[in-house]
């Protein structure tokens, strides 16, 4: 009763003044039929839209697509970094009109949980969220961490929550695997906080390095240097470890996964001419504008493709495609642009030792079953070449 309270009074006041930091959003723009039925909102995890990664490319893709189709958009950015702020935005949402919610980010699971069952009519679209994150703030206390031993759809309202994950590990391979063969033999990897998501990433990672170390016959001359942050933005602290990396240690790329973070690689990369991976979306418009040419890729996750994919079918009706599933996206087609995980063909810095045919040979590999990555993250993967996993610097 209090929270359908709360939600009212926000209805009143929002009727004078959206209270989001996008405003009025895309407004109404586009003439689609269906589409001006659709009243979408985007919440921020704990950073903003301005994150060149997460959150950005989820609101991007959120606001071009309301554009193209008629239908209205709204973004929200929490108060602070809790579930309670998190959970807040959901009912200014809704307060706001909003009939579809999409939501970045492993972080709204305790909203799933709790939200979805308040708002029945509203759905829920969320990006990088898997039964474990629903589980663990579902189950709460006494939750073993093994989501296979809990019955997921206990916890929220199946009917109107469709969830996704990535095969990071895939992209990750990708990165890895392309980075040594342009001739990078010293590489780092700089997570954010070491939750699944970050890890798959950076344990795929460790995996392509290996892979192209043994085809070329040279795992006793690539070292790869391994570190967590314990949060995802970029801090003195985090560039002095970077600056040990490039400047002492030599280390010649980092592939810089978590958010912010990337701005500690890059601000000691361009002390000493060293290079930089992105993650998520493509960030070499972002990291180059440091310097030119230091991204060699980007290890990028499909939250533009999957957007666009959901809100249509949604417009079209077909939500009861998507409802109560947990999809793990990732290879679906030879062809690297139509994958959920791949590297950017436009930006990579392709070389002798990898070409484009070379990727999309890799890619074939990949999605036939030759090559096999492993998602396994319980421990580091066991390779050839020589791996310092320094823990978490926080």
């Amino acid at each position: 009763m209090k929270k359908r309270l709360i939600a009212m009074i926000l209805a009143a006041v929002m009727a004078f003044s959206l209270a989001a930091c996008g405003g009025s959003g895309s407004g109404d723009g586009g003439a689609g039929a269906a589409g001006s039925d659709m009243n979408i909102a985007m919440i921020t995890d704990s950073g903003d839209i301005t994150d060149q990664s997460f959150n950005q490319t989820t609101y991007e893709s959120c606001k071009a697509w309301a554009e193209a189709n008629g239908a209205k958009f709204t973004y929200y950015k929490p108060d602070s970094d809790s579930d309670e702020a998190r959970n807040a935005s959901v009912d200014q949402a809704v307060a706001g009109g909003a009939n579809v919610i999409v939501m970045p980010g492993y972080m709204f699971a305790a909203a799933i949980v709790s939200q979805s069952k308040t708002y029945p009519n509203v759905k829920f679209v969320a990006l990088d969220v898997s039964a474990g994150d629903i589980c663990e703030k579902g189950v709460g206390e006494g939750y073993d961490y093994n989501p296979a031993n809990w019955n997921v759809s206990d916890y929220y309202n199946t009917d109107n929550v469709y969830c996704c994950t990535y095969q990071e590990e895939i992209s990750g391979y990708m990165a890895g695997y392309a980075a040594v063969k342009l001739g990078y033999k010293h590489l780092g990897f700089l997570g954010g906080m070491s939750v699944p998501a970050v890890t798959r990433f950076g344990y795929g990672y460790v995996q392509g390095i290996d892979a192209a170390a043994k085809e070329l016959g040279i795992e006793g001359e690539v070292e790869v240097e391994y570190v967590c942050g314990g949060q995802f933005y970029g801090d003195a602290d985090i560039t002095a470890a970077m600056d040990t990396w490039y400047g002492t240690k030599n280390v010649e790329v980092v592939f810089a996964c978590g958010g912010g973070i990337f701005t500690s690689a890059v601000e000691a990369a361009v002390k000493v001419d060293g290079k930089v991976i992105g993650v998520d979306s493509d960030q070499a418009p972002v990291i180059d504008k440091n310097k030119e040419g230091l991204t060699v890729t980007s290890a990028m996750k499909g939250l533009a493709a999957t957007v666009n994919t959901v809100l249509t079918d949604i417009k079209a009706g077909n939500w009861s495609n998507y409802a109560g599933k947990i999809d793990n996206l990732g290879l679906v087609s030879d062809n690297p642009e139509e994958n959920y995980v791949q590297l950017p063909i436009g930006s990579t810095q392709w070389g002798d030792g990898f070409k484009e045919d070379d990727y999309r040979a890799l890619v074939k590999a990949l999605h036939s079953g030759e090559i096999k990555v492993s998602n396994d993250i319980t421990a580091m993967p066991s390779v050839s070449v020589k791996v310092t996993d320094y823990g978490s610097i926080k």
